[in-house]
């Protein structure tokens, strides 16, 4: 299947670097690298959307987010090429800015001119697959959407890296939707999660591996000292090469499956291009993700009860 969405591509260059600690002046200076590396360039004026994991801010040490040093040193170099940057999310629980307070990032993004937004408008959008999906009208309207990862293991789709994280773009309830209609069959539910890829706009993967979390996830794993910063304009290059460098078996993961089988350049690890350090350079024996994984249809209750701690998260930080 052939697509012209505009975030499928044939960059096959994967950037890597080591970063041991969430220092914002040092993390600012590998982001300078790995944008040149890959040739990503932004012009003054451009809008800029950052897209950070903002899953939920209960987790130890809040791992299920991207970490707000990371976040803020992305969003300052923005700032510092003349883009408008504006930074969002659909969390699992309560908005994008009562998760942002939360955890940090707002103190983080202190004196940036940078506009913290809720996912609150959404368009109805067909995606290649015939399934209709109530998409961010903020991730549609940019001129660029950042996606800031953050490296985890899965319970249900094994790992989460770049493609995983632009589901977050599905606004609000319709995530847990998803999970009920489409759970049944994990290939089905991957192969809708990549379609989304086809209607969001362009832009970078920059991807938080400083601190990483293992063994279960996406909220309730533990935290594993990755110290690795990567850059991709193709995610699917990125997520192939994070997969090969943790140890992973990619035939355990249904969304990389799903890219492989649709013949996505980046899916081959030997036509993967290295600017910076190699995969074996910074590689790992140690990482775990899940060895048995739970089935990614949410049942109709859990649907229930997240719609209901959605609402009441919502009423709480609007009194």
């Amino acid at each position: 299947m052939k697509y012209t969405g505009k975030m499928f591509n044939n960059s096959t260059s994967v950037a890597l670097l080591q970063c041991a600690h969430y220092d914002s002046r040092r993390i600012a200076e590998e982001i300078e690298r790995l944008c040149a590396a890959v040739k990503f360039k932004v012009s003054p004026g451009t809008r800029v959307l950052l897209k950070p994991n903002l899953l939920s801010s209960r987790s130890a040490e809040h791992l299920a987010c991207t970490h707000p040093a990371f976040v803020a040193a992305v969003a300052a170099w923005f700032v510092d090429q003349g883009a408008k940057v504006s930074i969002g999310d659909s969390p699992a629980l309560g908005t994008a800015k009562g998760v942002m307070r939360a955890i940090g990032i707002d103190e983080a993004l202190s004196g940036l001119p940078v506009e913290r937004i809720n996912f609150d408008q959404s368009t109805r959008v067909k995606l290649a697959g015939g399934v209709t999906v109530d998409i961010a009208q903020a991730a549609l309207d940019c001129d660029m959407l950042v996606n800031l990862p953050r490296v985890k293991a899965h319970s249900q789709l094994y790992v989460t890296l770049g493609i995983k994280n632009y589901f977050g773009t599905v606004v609000g309830f319709q995530k847990a939707w998803w999970h009920l209609r489409y759970g049944n069959d994990a290939a089905q539910f991957a192969s809708y999660l990549l379609d989304l890829l086809t209607v969001l706009p362009a832009g970078i993967t920059l991807l938080d591996g400083i601190v990483a979390m293992h063994d279960s996830g996406p909220i309730s794993g533990r935290p594993y000292s990755l110290g690795l910063v990567a850059g991709a304009i193709n995610p699917v290059a990125l997520d192939t090469a994070l997969m090969q460098l943790l140890g992973l078996d990619q035939a355990k993961s249904a969304l990389w499956q799903v890219c492989a089988n649709r013949g996505l350049a980046g899916t081959d690890p030997g036509k993967l291009h290295y600017p910076l350090l190699k995969p074996e350079e910074v590689s790992v024996k140690d990482f775990k993700a899940p060895a048995m994984l739970k089935p990614v249809s949410f049942n109709p209750l859990r649907v229930l009860v997240s719609g209901c701690r959605r609402y009441v998260a919502r009423v709480k930080e609007s009194s």
